[in-house]
């Protein structure tokens, strides 16, 4: 197959992997408005994501170094999975309530540019450097994230809505900073593990504390309706498996060339157009209209580009290539 083939393969596989990853906007807004708590639709989707790995891992390395590595070193693993999965989804699936599939998909998009703003913060070598030419194209998804929420909110946040807005940047950041200490962990520590085995890794490692999220919420509130587990599954299989499988295949594909590579990386921006229509045509949602749509369109545009510069920063480097498909979450 020529590099062209590969490039469009390539491209198509990674809108599959954004159409599955919209599971979680739509089928954790879904649970929502049928009254489901929001502790459940976090608990549920890794409690039932870790079964549905275990069949894939004989073709993606195995088990065995995964649980080495974290009996090894079990304090980062919790630390890490604790920050890039629990945070992360507890307040994503808290948020679900606040508005619309698209508002939740859009307002994550802030993702984009959290893995680059953490990176100070992480390592102490020339990674901790920002790329402002990235980081500028960054604010475009910014100002798309906040037109999106003032405009739903009719120019107006109230306190409920300031709440959600805080939760989703928090998951946005959460997700890439666990992710990125993770990596970080493993490569101090000598250890090489793919994309799908740290994901393996840090669900299992997550388990006691969803585990210890689900008794409570079950002390509190009683067992999730049959429909709100079904909602979690399809969460489960859609975004935390299929999703993730198709993703890193996408951009392992193209690795070596950073034009493909970025419009793999952009199509994550599909998203908020999954996300819109699904929930308009099943959810019966609203359309995002005036500066809502705007803002809609601008975070799109600024995904789009920053991909294209990220990505061509990152050309030459493997390394970075891998902690900017590491930021893929939810």
């Amino acid at each position: 197959m020529n590099a062209r083939r590969i490039a469009l393969a390539s491209v198509a596989i990674a809108l599959a992997s954004a159409f599955f990853f919209t599971c979680t906007y739509v089928l954790n807004r879904a649970a929502a408005v049928e009254g489901g708590h929001w502790a459940w639709t976090a608990a549920l989707r890794y409690l039932i994501t870790l079964p549905l790995l275990l069949p894939v891992m004989p073709w993606q390395g195995g088990v065995a170094p995964v649980w080495r590595a974290i009996r090894a070193h079990p304090g980062p693993w919790l630390l890490w999975s604790g920050i890039g999965f629990v945070l992360f989804y507890v307040c994503l699936s808290y948020a679900a309530s606040s508005g619309p599939s698209w508002l939740i998909a859009g307002t994550f998009q802030l993702t984009v540019i959290a893995g680059m703003l953490c990176a100070p913060f992480l390592y102490r070598d020339e990674r901790a450097r920002i790329p402002w030419p990235a980081l500028a194209t960054g604010l475009l998804v910014v100002a798309g994230v906040l037109l999106l929420q003032f405009g739903h909110r009719g120019g107006a946040l109230d306190s409920h809505g300031w709440i959600a807005l805080l939760l989703v940047a928090v998951s946005a950041f959460a997700y890439p900073l666990g992710n990125r200490g993770l990596m970080l962990h493993l490569e101090r520590a000598g250890v090489e593990l793919n994309a799908t085995q740290r994901v393996f890794g840090m669900t299992l490692a997550s388990q006691p504390m969803w585990w210890a999220i689900a008794a409570v919420t079950f002390a509190t509130i009683g067992p999730p309706p049959l429909g709100q587990v079904t909602f979690a599954a399809g969460v489960a299989l859609g975004a935390g498996v299929v999703a993730t499988v198709l993703f890193f295949q996408a951009t392992g594909m193209v690795r070596n060339n950073p034009t493909a590579l970025a419009a793999a990386e952009a199509m994550q921006a599909a998203e908020i157009l999954f996300a819109t229509l699904i929930g308009v045509m099943w959810l019966g949602e609203a359309w995002p209209q005036g500066r809502a749509l705007g803002g809609a369109v601008l975070v799109v545009v600024g995904i789009v580009v920053f991909s294209i510069v990220a990505t061509r920063a990152a050309a030459h480097d493997r390394r970075t290539v891998e902690e900017m498909e590491s930021d893929r979450g939810a």
